[in-house]
């Protein structure tokens, strides 16, 4: 992304898995983390528009149709804004679960755009890849929000709105543990569940805890983070939706976590913790708490101020 003309015809590009919303952080917060990643291959063709050749790695099928996968409507979005001339091929490989919330729409939909961004003639900054990225993962999700395309753009944890991304710094050595149930619960019905208003007490309430969340993290102070982990609006309505969950929530905290919440729509659960001994004491107590439950899982544990998106091969 250094706006040098490419000769590039081909690129790879790697997608990390995140963390969305992160508790109080509904749709604006997220984090990636060292973990499950997606890759896509980017070629570049003579004829404008967008084929997918293959996908991938993929326990459910996955739209073949550019304009309904989540990495075709991104270099769909990105060629129209950018009235290219020419066009993409792309084969996608999933790394990341299926419905997992662990950001996976979004991965293919990043790792696509920071491919095809090496085989511009004159290559894109991360923030003017944001909207074409969002594009791309509303596919899925059914609506706008940059809560896991951010971070996989800029790395760590960041804040996104609409139209901006910020990087948010996190205190040193702070990791989550993360674990998935092998269980599925798609975004579309997650988000369906949340239609009901809400009362304005709560919604005061979450944006006292992301108030809360955000001074910890600018000030560096581990435990002020306990304040800020919290969600009150999206978690109550979506805990229903994944077995087990306020067994594991309870583990979590009882295991010594700062907090936790599920990651993104669910039915990922993530923990915070003050360093990575913490964090593996918290990742079995959640693990165990879903076997309690009959509900098998993986997890994985890492810092919070993850990796970014980035090409790991291109050529000519």
């Amino acid at each position: 992304m250094n706006g040098a003309a490419s000769m590039n015809t081909w690129a790879r590009a790697r997608a990390p898995a995140s963390v969305g919303n992160v508790a109080a952080g509904f749709d604006l917060l997220g984090h990636t983390f060292a973990g499950p990643a997606d890759e896509v291959l980017v070629r570049r063709v003579p004829t404008p528009g967008v084929r997918i050749n293959a996908i991938h790695g993929s326990a459910a099928p996955l739209p073949r149709d550019a304009a309904r996968n989540t990495a075709g409507a991104a270099l769909l979005a990105l060629g129209a804004a950018l009235h290219l001339d020419f066009g993409f091929e792309i084969e996608i490989h999933k790394g990341i679960a299926y419905a997992a919330g662990l950001g996976g729409s979004a991965a293919s939909s990043v790792a696509a755009v920071v491919a095809a961004n090496a085989l511009l003639p004159a290559p894109l900054t991360p923030q003017r890849l944001y909207p074409h990225a969002v594009s791309g993962e509303a596919v899925a999700s059914g609506a706008r929000h940059g809560d896991n395309v951010g971070p996989m753009l800029l790395g760590g944890l960041v804040l996104a709105s609409a139209e901006r991304l910020l990087r948010v710094p996190v205190p040193s050595g702070l990791h989550c543990a993360v674990v998935h149930p092998r269980c599925e619960l798609e975004t579309r019905a997650a988000r369906a569940v949340l239609a009901v208003p809400y009362a304005l007490h709560d919604f005061v309430a979450q944006s006292t805890y992301l108030a809360l969340l955000l001074a910890a993290c600018y000030r560096g102070e581990i435990e002020l983070l306990r304040e800020g982990l919290h969600d009150v609006l999206v978690e109550p309505r979506r805990a229903a939706l994944i077995p087990g969950f306020a067994s594991v929530r309870a583990a979590l905290l009882d295991a010594g976590a700062l907090g936790g919440s599920l990651s993104g729509a669910g039915p990922s659960v993530f923990a915070w913790c003050r360093d990575a001994a913490s964090a593996h004491t918290v990742l079995a107590a959640m693990r165990a708490a879903f076997a309690g439950h009959g509900i098998d899982s993986e997890g994985w544990v890492a810092l919070v101020d993850g990796p970014c998106a980035e090409v790991v091969e291109c050529g000519s």
